[in-house]
């Protein structure tokens, strides 16, 4: 959302039209343009992120990604079997949504507790999951608990991939900006906990690069290292 803005500014700015129906039509022609290529890269991605899937591979996810499952789908379409582990992602349960849908393409599919990550990685072949932000040093941004899995996975030498369109990257962070860390509502973890408790529900967590064994993108599988570099080839107007 935040790099969809920056493009539509970016684009009235070099706009040299004054009248408001024409700058209009400048924001609808970005905003189609933004919406486009995302669907693009999610075609790309899917195609990329197949060549890791091979038969008999087990995957590991942690919460729902869209851009994960389009790549399970793909695998599926090409009739390549595999099965997946998936948490739960307390304390809202997303690692569900991910589930209902891999059952109903006929995926074998494990559910886990979040705290079960450890017992279960040495039976994955890869893990796969998503991305909420990615900032300039190549640290990721996700669900709560994707940094405590890519720790997990290293120690078991499991490869961790991120799955994610490059436009999640936030310029900003070059500039020495952190991404900030939703705090979400106590009642998520206990609805009527004991008075004077103290709930902590931080909804995301960032996972080092040093974890990351590569980044699905449009462009392919990156090193989490190069992802600036990535960036100013294939978005440059990001940093304007």
């Amino acid at each position: 959302m935040r790099n969809a803005i920056r493009l539509i500014i970016t684009q009235v700015e070099k706009s040299r039209d004054q009248a408001v129906p024409k700058l209009a039509a400048t924001v609808a022609s970005a905003s189609k343009a933004f919406l486009d290529n995302l669907e693009q890269s999610k075609r790309s991605i899917g195609e990329v992120g197949l060549k890791r899937i091979r038969d008999n591979t087990t995957i590991f996810t942690h919460c729902h990604s869209s851009t994960v499952t389009h790549i399970l789908r793909k695998a599926k379409e090409k009739n390549i079997n595999f099965e997946l582990i998936c948490t739960e992602s307390r304390p809202v349960y997303q690692g569900r949504i991910t589930v209902k849908e891999m059952l109903e393409l006929g995926v074998k599919t494990t559910l886990i507790v979040d705290s079960a990550v450890r017992f279960f990685m040495n039976r994955a072949d890869l893990v796969m999951v998503g991305a909420d932000a990615i900032t300039s040093e190549g640290n990721v941004i996700n669900k709560i608990g994707t940094s405590t899995v890519a720790l997990v996975a290293h120690e078991a030498r499991t490869p961790f991939y991120v799955v994610t369109e490059l436009l999640k990257y936030d310029p900003a962070t070059i500039h020495g900006d952190f991404e900030k860390i939703e705090e979400r509502k106590p009642d998520e973890i206990w609805k009527d906990a004991p008075k004077d408790l103290i709930i902590r529900n931080p909804a995301f967590d960032v996972t080092r690069r040093d974890f990351i064994h590569g980044i699905i993108c449009e462009e392919g599988i990156i090193s989490p290292h190069s992802i600036t570099e990535v960036m100013h080839r294939q978005y440059p107007w990001v940093f304007e």
